[in-house]
């Protein structure tokens, strides 16, 4: 087990994928009129891409296009003080393709907003690393 220098568990990239991939809630971090934006959001792992399920509209549609984005999901217990944090860095896209979109809308995907979410994100994630924390 290796430890970073605050004491917490290092993660692999597959046990980072393995955690992402049991959680349906995370945040996205995007650029907003040149800010950083941060929206908690439905998500599901499609191989080593994370899916992100949308309004045409929205702002994460308008701002993700191509660009760098950074994704993060956790689990924390408080009581018994245990959880972990994956942090995923990529290229975000728009996807347009009618097979690639008729695969992803297979997914168990559910958005947990009302409204038309046809617009799907995929966030190629080429970076990922995450923190165990046990007490």
């Amino acid at each position: 087990m290796q430890l970073d220098s605050s004491g917490l568990q290092v993660l692999s990239r597959e046990e980072c994928l393995d955690l992402l991939s049991t959680t349906p809630i995370g945040r996205i971090v995007f650029t907003d009129h040149a800010l950083p934006a941060v929206q908690a959001v439905n998500f599901c792992l499609d191989g080593r891409s994370i899916v992100i399920r949308t309004s045409i509209g929205s702002k994460l549609a308008a701002a993700a296009r191509g660009a760098v984005v950074a994704f993060e999901a956790d689990e924390f217990d408080p009581e018994l003080r245990t959880g972990w944090s994956v942090t995923a860095v990529g290229y975000s896209r728009a996807v347009t393709d009618p097979a690639e979109l008729d695969r992803l809308a297979a997914l168990p995907l559910t958005a947990s907003v009302p409204g038309n979410r046809d617009h799907y994100i995929v966030v190629e994630a080429e970076q990922v690393s995450g923190h165990r924390v046990a007490d």
